[in-house]
Parts: structure tokens; C-alpha cells; sequence
């Protein structure tokens, strides 16, 4: 396939994922419901992720590459045009800064006290990118570093991009497997707590109970990089071949369950492709409508 096929398939996945993963914030009984594989009525909403997703999608469209400035713009527009997506209030008040005008660089660190996001949010529309730039890692991590940097400056969100982006190129490799797979996702991913985190997953073994890896690893909750990336990439590496088993085995673990099962979804997706997602899970994610000028 194409670069942009690639990164089509991993979006594809990436918001198939946030939109499976958000419907179980509005589920009653949610653990029985899992333990059931019980999924919700359609359709399925997304969220942020994908609609972040998209835009790095549509950058890559365009350009074949990230322009910062053309990016965070689309950010701010596809923001300012849909809010009600679950952005964090850290986003909304960067991204309604940027649309009147303000320049990112000054925003993105002066939000954060001067030190730069470490949120998850960087990471979790990255994947289709590493996808499209799969036969070069190290265009994979200096892409991703431009595609975070425009809101996420901290070398935690930078790091969580990173690794995020490199899981997916080498998905799309269909290279390396099991632990061989993450280990040279951490072999890319830059000294950091997220690096630091994927270190500790390589100890684990296929019977670790998913209480042990939420442990060490966090879920999400933190909404941080560090607290989010070494999940998402376990439960990746986990269940490389099976969107389904990925997403099940994921979304157990709660925590931000949009982003994790996104995160994850990019990654299995670019791996598996489209036609190994259920027709029913697909039919149930709300369009995206952005085809029609592929």
C-alpha cells in the first residue's frame, strides 16, 4: 500500500477504537458488561483523538510531511468548528488562543507554567503518522516530534509521540512480534518515564494479570504521557494479530478508555488492516467523511 493507505487504515482503526472505547464511560454495570464483550448500541461517537487524528491525517494529505504551523492551525479550526469532542481544558484554552491569533510557540509553553505539556493527547492521534512513514524511523521521530511540539512541548508528550509513532511503522512493517516488538519500540523512543515504563512491561510475561501492568504502567487516569503510552503499547504488543482481542483486553483496564483503546486501535489496525476490524464495530463508528478527496 501507499503511505496514505497506510495512515488511512491506521486511522481508520485509531477512531474505530476512541469511538468503541468512549461508549464504555455511559455503560451501566461496565465490568459485567466487558466480562459479556456486551458492546454498546450505535453509533458510536468520537472523540478529540480522532478528530486530532484527523487533522494529522489531512496535514500528511497535503504535504507529505508536518508543517507546524499549517497543522496547529487545523487544530484550532477543527476545534473552534466542533468543541464538544472532550478536549481537556488545557487544550481549550491553548486551541482558543491559537484561532484568535495567538502564536503556538508562546501558547503551548506559557500554558504550562513554562514547562510544556506531558498530556496523553499528543500521543493519541500520532499513529497514522508513524504508519505513513513507516519505511524510515528516523523520519518516524522527527515527524512525531513536529506533530507534538505544537501543543505538547514537554519531553514527556514528545516521548509518548514517539513511541507511539514508532509501535505503529513497525505494525505497518509486519516485522517483529512479542517482546522483539517492544523492545525496539524502546529502542527509538528517547530517555523518559514513558521509556523508563516500557522497561518495566519487558519483564512482564504473557500471564501477568492486568492488575500487575495497570500497576506499574497506569491507565490513563493521570491523562499523561507516562501515565498512558506504556499501557497502550503493552496491550498492543499483546495482541498484535487481533484488533478484537486488543480492544477487549484494553478497554478492561478503564482508565481513559477512549484514548488507550485509540491508541492501541491506530497501532493493531496498521497491523491487521481494515477488513479484520468487525464490519459491525465499523458500521457503528460515526463517519468520518473525509474520503471523498482521497
Amino acid at each position: 500500500m501507499t503511505p496514505l493507505e497506510n495512515a488511512r487504515v491506521s486511522l481508520e482503526g485509531l477512531s474505530v477504537g476512541d469511538a468503541f472505547g468512549e461508549t464504555f464511560f455511559f455503560t451501566d454495570g461496565v465490568h459485567d458488561a466487558i466480562a459479556a464483550r456486551k458492546i454498546s448500541s450505535a453509533p458510536w461517537f468520537w472523540t478529540d483523538d480522532t478528530a486530532m487524528a484527523v487533522s494529522i491525517f489531512e496535514s500528511l494529505r497535503e504535504d507529505q510531511h508536518i508543517d507546524t504551523n499549517k497543522l496547529i492551525a487545523k487544530f484550532a479550526e477543527q476545534f473552534i468548528n466542533d468543541p464538544q469532542r472532550g478536549y481537556g481544558p488545557g487544550m481549550y484554552r491553548t486551541l482558543r488562543a491559537i484561532h484568535r491569533g495567538e502564536p503556538w510557540e508562546k501558547v503551548t509553553i506559557e500554558s504550562f507554567s513554562g514547562m510544556g505539556s506531558w498530556g496523553n493527547g499528543a500521543a493519541m492521534r500520532v499513529a497514522p503518522l508513524g504508519a505513513y512513514f513507516a519505511d524510515d524511523l528516523e523520519k518516524v521521530i522527527s515527524e512525531a516530534t513536529l506533530s507534538a511540539r505544537v501543543t505538547h512541548a514537554h519531553p514527556e508528550g514528545i516521548a509518548g509521540a514517539i513511541a507511539v509513532a514508532i509501535a505503529a511503522a513497525l505494525a505497518t512493517r509486519q516485522e517483529l512480534s512479542g517482546m522483539a516488538f517492544l523492545e525496539k519500540v524502546i529502542e527509538y523512543t528517547p530517555e523518559s518515564e514513558v521509556r523508563s515504563k516500557l522497561l518495566q512491561a519487558t519483564k512482564f510475561t504473557e500471564h501477568t494479570p492486568i492488575e500487575t501492568a495497570i500497576q506499574q504502567l497506569g491507565v490513563g487516569w493521570e491523562i499523561t504521557a507516562q501515565d498512558t503510552v506504556p499501557y497502550c503499547i503493552w496491550c498492543a504488543t499483546k495482541h498484535l494479530e487481533n484488533f478484537v482481542e486488543a480492544m477487549w483486553y484494553t478497554v478492561s483496564g478503564l482508565g481513559d478508555r477512549d484514548t488507550t483503546c485509540a491508541i492501541v486501535g491506530g497501532i493493531v489496525a496498521a497491523r491487521v488492516g481494515w477488513d479484520n476490524i468487525p464490519i459491525p464495530w465499523r458500521d457503528a463508528r460515526e463517519s468520518l467523511q473525509i474520503w471523498e478527496s482521497t
